[in-house]
């Protein structure tokens, strides 16, 4: 959850939801682990509750919960330091820490357990991905008959199927649910225990992070295995894109850039592409020649294969292209090798850098996310805000945000492609760059593309009319 500790966009909407529906006047309390990444950065916490205790598999445990004393801010910390004083959240260099199924059931219930020590029984107890998931699991068959928990009703959030949590059959007996759970028609799946399933089987609804992922992942080729379950659940399930928190992204006052600018004023956005260029150490463009922008993790599921495939043919249209991520090493060596073929075109930074993130939104023209499958996508909302116009996939949570823009009508704020393949990426640059030549309509489309309102405003208001329609 930003600001503690983040690997991904499940960080941002952890951060920015509670907020927006606490002001819309509804009271909301997070937890998370006390990761010594919280510890490190030295937030000001107070102490919530002390050595609580609760049955762990036949013995008693206890643990701490500190409080963040930011102001407004419910977040709540988990504090067990043999789970969580670690110097990785989820897994190291080598691999998923061997104890995560027991680090995350026993956050799941002693979370629970905080919640009756703060004497705060949740009208929806709102679970985001695997390692919330089993909470649900002890909410059916270790609270079953708590007063306390007896109106909660629950919501399921999927943000990327992809990551289940599978973990062998003797976990259930370690963290104490019920050994009969093994089964295809509760936990059981592949001969694993899947906790992403508990939530998925158990919670009174199900939403991922875009209808188009809603509809994608009751699919075969999108379903990681659990499309039938998904589709059995059909009635329950929704889909919410994930909404941008403005204050932190957006041009005209983005401290991170060359220079600020309005939908009303773009004058800036040249300043910021010659600002781009030189940090990217391209030399300087002719100002016809569009810039092509990436920030992304170098993954095939970011669509990094196909781009690979495509460098020798996309160069010759006339671009330049930044990238700006890390991943996967057979796709760092290709880049590399592209960036010492094209020096004059392509450059490339191996890093997580937020500042130099923002620079890339502001100074490219033209933004590329070629993704193989994206749940919902923040990148391109953020480049729509910075009339940086995206080139997507047609997938997920970029073919809800993303309209095919229309020379003739005026309409539309991006360009898509379906197939996953090299063909139809260029064939996507090519029509964008059609429109680039076309000084008026590209106007309009950067305005267009300004206009577009991905606030959490709008996305928390959703939340709360599924929460009203589960409870």
């Amino acid at each position: 959850m930003t600001p503690y500790a983040k690997t991904g966009g499940l960080a941002d909407v952890a951060g920015a939801l509670p907020r927006f529906l606490a002001k819309l006047g509804h009271e909301v309390k997070v937890f998370m682990p006390f990761y010594r990444e919280v510890r490190q950065k030295g937030v000001p916490l107070l102490k919530a509750a002390d050595r609580l205790t609760f049955d762990w598999t036949g013995h008693e445990e206890s643990f701490s919960v500190w409080e963040s004393a930011e102001g407004g801010d419910s977040t709540y910390f988990i504090d067990k330091p043999a789970f969580y004083d670690r110097e990785h959240l989820y897994e190291t260099p080598a691999g998923d820490y061997p104890d995560n199924g027991l680090r995350f059931a026993f956050f799941s219930k002693a979370s629970l357990e905080a919640l009756k020590a703060l004497n705060f029984a949740p009208d929806v107890l709102h679970v985001h991905d695997w390692q919330a998931a089993i909470a649900l699991a002890y909410l059916k068959y270790v609270y079953a008959g708590s007063p306390f928990f007896k109106d909660t009703k629950s919501l399921c959030t999927i943000h990327n199927l992809a990551f289940q949590g599978l973990f062998d059959k003797n976990v259930l007996q370690a963290i104490g649910l019920p050994e009969r759970l093994f089964n295809i028609e509760d936990l059981e799946f592949h001969g694993k225990v899947n906790f992403l399933k508990a939530g998925i089987l158990y919670a009174s609804a199900v939403s991922t992070v875009s209808y188009r992922y809603s509809q994608e992942i009751q699919t075969p080729e999108f379903g990681s295995g659990l499309d039938g379950l998904l589709r059995n659940r059909s009635d329950v399930l929704t889909g919410i894109l994930n909404g941008v928190d403005y204050s932190a992204w957006n041009p005209a006052t983005d401290a991170f850039l060359a220079a600020n600018y309005t939908p009303s004023d773009l004058s800036g956005k040249a300043a910021c592409k010659k600002d781009l260029l030189e940090t990217f150490g391209l030399p300087p463009s002719r100002s016809d020649m569009p810039v092509i922008g990436m920030v992304s993790r170098l993954t095939e599921q970011k669509g990094l294969a196909i781009l690979c495939e495509s460098l020798g043919n996309l160069f010759p249209l006339g671009v330049k292209l930044v990238i700006l991520g890390t991943g996967e090493e057979k796709i760092r060596q290709t880049l590399e090798t592209a960036k010492r073929r094209y020096p004059s075109f392509f450059s490339l930074k191996m890093a997580f850098d937020d500042p130099l993130a923002h620079k890339i939104y502001a100074g490219s023209d033209l933004f590329l996310i070629p993704s193989r499958y994206e749940p919902c996508g923040l990148t391109q909302m953020y480049s729509l805000k910075y009339g940086t116009i995206p080139v997507v996939r047609a997938t997920g949570g970029l073919d809800d945000s993303i309209q095919e823009f229309s020379p003739a009508e005026g309409q539309g704020n991006g360009f898509k492609f379906e197939d996953y393949s090299p063909p139809a990426l260029l064939e996507a640059v090519q029509t964008a760059l059609k429109v680039y030549a076309q000084k008026r309509s590209w106007n309009a489309l950067v305005q267009n593309a300004m206009a577009c309102d991905f606030s959490w405003e709008r996305s928390a208001q959703e939340y709360i009319l599924l929460y009203q329609n589960i409870i």
